[in-house]
């Protein structure tokens, strides 16, 4: 896990990469100088100033996530741009309290070995075949997505060893011109399966829950069930779509995978029978999921769920104290997290949202709404070849695009849920644009090349089936 949390944060604490501060110093500056056009307060400029020069810096890393952050707030203190209670509004929001405390569940499969011998029971059920093992290994990404909100986690600390290991047990090693025997298929499919997984649930992936406070400060209640339910069928399409086709265009030299079975068998053997705590850690997690789809019905909401199951792994001992106050990420999301909410919840009540989504409302006006979606919605997705961090992509873009949409009369809950969406399928186009993509690509099973251009033929699949078939099961859910 070491290195996860490494890709996480990016960088060492103590490392400062001079000229990218100076970078996103200097764009920050420049913005606050230029000054307001008319119709726009000075307080909501600054704002935008100190709130660009953050993304800037989120994309650049000049210094960690959270550093910057707590930079941020200071500035908007100091400056007089927000009062104190302001700058530490975020802090509050229920929703990053929900992701906070799915970081800590997602603990308990890693700390417990639960999510491997998921993975490995899948391996022995399935994998006979390459394509087989690529779809157990997704399934198992599937069953652990909804209580693991660290998709590099999730994709990087479970999976991916599975993959490696499989990979070179067919004698398939980076390097050595064996790359295509099996590792570089099983490779790309498990990143993407893992975009299309963290799409699928709101607690799938950190900037979900971003997206979702963002979509309520526009009115828009998305609920966990509600995500869960409109990104169903065509996440399930995709999820079976997308190996076939790189299996069709990239496929392994090794079909038959008849060995990998007898290896999740002798893997099996070593994890021994089920622990206690692994019980503890199903029945915790079937717990959550029904608080997650039904709880809202009963007055329990999803932080509340969250709460409740890290609780309970509190009092059986699954988790300790110590793995509560070690788990970097999720302190470290809490933190960036709340300065993001917070700043984009300012820029919209001093009206600097509604300005900016005004004027980019020109450029789709007179479209009837159907079209404009479509363009905003494409428009959002490939412009995430210039974002490093989906993030920084969600954080800077995500209010005004909806902003757009709603104004162009889209149905609000259906254009909130398709940029939610689009948050995490965006991230198959490139090498960085999202964070198992560093992780998977490091591993030297894929040339650049290659990843890039099965990226962007993946992208063109996800607009016909989420656009396509998606707007089939949208129009049945009652949404439009």
């Amino acid at each position: 896990m070491a290195m996860i949390e490494q890709a996480h944060t990016s960088q060492a604490p103590s490392e400062i990469r001079w000229p990218p501060l100076l970078l996103t110093v200097m764009i920050g500056v420049g913005i606050w100088l230029i000054g307001p056009p008319a119709g726009i307060e000075p307080r909501a400029w600054h704002l935008l100033a100190i709130f660009v020069a953050t993304i800037v810096g989120f994309i650049s890393k000049p210094l960690p996530m959270g550093s910057l952050s707590i930079i941020s707030m200071m500035l908007l203190i100091v400056t007089g741009t927000l009062k104190t209670q302001e700058a530490l509004a975020g802090f509050s929001n229920t929703t990053i309290w929900l992701i906070v405390a799915a970081f800590f569940i997602s603990r308990g499969f890693i700390k417990t070995g639960l999510g491997t011998r998921i993975a490995y029971l899948f391996v022995r059920l399935f994998g006979k075949k390459t394509l087989g093992l690529s779809y157990s290994l997704i399934l198992c990404d599937l069953i652990l997505a909804p209580a693991t909100p660290s998709n590099t986690a999730r994709a990087g600390g479970i999976v991916f060893p599975i993959v490696r290991s499989l990979a070179e047990a067919y004698g398939s090693r980076p390097g050595d011109g064996t790359e295509r025997k099996a590792g570089a298929f099983l490779t790309l499919t498990s990143f993407q399966g893992n975009m299309i997984t963290s799409a699928m649930f709101m607690t799938a992936m950190a900037a979900n829950p971003l997206a979702v406070s963002f979509a309520k400060a526009a009115e828009v209640d998305i609920t966990w069930g509600g995500w869960l339910l409109a990104a169903l069928v065509p996440g399930l399409i995709s999820l079976i779509v997308i190996p076939l086709f790189i299996y069709k265009v990239y496929g392994p030299e090794i079909k038959e995978t008849p060995g990998a079975r007898q290896v999740a068998i002798d893997k099996l053997k070593e994890l021994g029978p089920v622990k206690r705590s692994e019980k503890y850690m199903i029945f915790v997690f079937i717990v959550i999921l029904l608080l997650w789809i039904f709880g809202e019905k009963v007055g329990i909401d999803a932080t509340a769920t969250a709460l409740i199951g890290l609780s309970l792994l509190l009092v059986t001992s699954v988790l300790s104290w110590d793995d509560i106050k070690n788990e970097k990420a999720a302190w470290d999301t809490l933190i960036w997290f709340a300065a993001l909410v917070m700043m984009a919840t300012q820029l919209n009540e001093l009206g600097l949202i509604p300005w900016v989504s005004n004027k980019i409302s020109q450029s789709v006006g007179g479209m009837s709404w159907i079209t404009a979606l479509i363009v905003l919605g494409v428009g959002y997705y490939y412009v995430h070849y210039f974002f490093a961090s989906s993030t920084a992509h969600v954080s800077a873009m995500y209010p005004a695009f909806l902003a757009v949409a709603i104004h162009a009369g889209a149905p609000a809950m259906l254009a909130a849920l398709l940029l939610g969406f689009f948050g995490n399928l965006f991230g198959s186009t490139t090498h960085y644009g999202a964070g198992p993509a560093p992780v998977l690509f490091g591993s030297g099973y894929v040339t650049q090349g290659k990843w890039w251009s099965i990226g962007f033929f993946v992208s063109i699949l996800h607009m016909i089936i989420w656009f396509g078939t998606g707007m089939i099961w949208w129009k049945l859910l009652g949404f439009y």
